[in-house]
């Protein structure tokens, strides 16, 4: 009987190996009848008595034992699905974090996230352009080899504003103070002659870039098609 009741500590640690080697399993995989079932097969190994009739002392151990086994697999499952919701919860964060790293700060403001649609740009500070198959991908790699572009060549930061003539559509202007080197970098370009400005000429789904030479400010003006 002291045997029996000695081998309860061995019993719950087999049973916790049982779940560290799970290798990722569910913890519902690991049934505590199988634990129980070799346990008594090495104890009636041990114990030639136990053969035939068990004294209902012995039973009620082993069904003691068996209530801790049950319990010990309850909160082994409780662990695994708080562990799941835990995963689930970093998850989502890092998600949400990608979604919110992947907007486009408002040049001109430089503190909303631009709404960037199909046919328009926005921003709460007040800009509104309208577009043509914009998306943020494309915005943000305009944007970032303007502002490359301009970096190469001046240390001083840009500044970006709207502007709009009567007949024309709002624009997004980049000025700086400092610098006058300019340099095309859209694939397709044709110089105008009469000696103005290089206007660049893009797909409609793309913008149009135009540079003007007036001192002491270099401008960069994207508009839409």
């Amino acid at each position: 009987m002291e045997r029996l009741r000695s081998s309860r500590a061995k019993l719950l640690d087999r049973y916790r190996q049982a779940g560290d080697g799970a290798c990722g399993a569910a913890p519902g995989a690991l049934l505590v009848q199988e634990v129980m079932e070799q346990e008594w097969q090495e104890l009636r190994d041990r114990l030639p008595g136990l053969r035939g009739d068990q004294p209902m002392q012995q039973l009620a151990v082993l069904e003691e034992i068996q209530q801790e086994l049950i319990l010990q697999e309850q909160s082994v499952i409780e662990e695994y699905e708080r562990s799941l919701r835990f995963d689930e919860e970093c998850l989502n964060a890092m998600l949400d974090s990608l979604d919110a790293t992947d907007r486009v700060i408002c040049p001109v403001c430089r503190k909303n996230n631009l709404t960037v649609k199909a046919h328009l740009v926005c921003c709460q500070c007040g800009l509104y352009i309208s577009t043509q198959n914009m998306t943020e991908g494309k915005l943000r790699s305009l944007l970032e080899s303007t502002l490359t572009e301009h970096s190469q060549r001046c240390l001083h930061s840009p500044e970006f504003t709207v502007t709009s003539g009567m007949e024309e559509e709002a624009s997004l202007l980049m000025s700086c103070s400092v610098s006058l080197n300019v340099r095309q970098f859209w694939p397709v370009a044709s110089e105008n002659l009469t000696g103005a400005a290089p206007s660049l000429h893009i797909p409609r789904s793309k913008w149009e870039s135009s540079f003007s030479h007036s001192p002491p400010s270099t401008l960069l003006t994207l508009y839409p098609l």
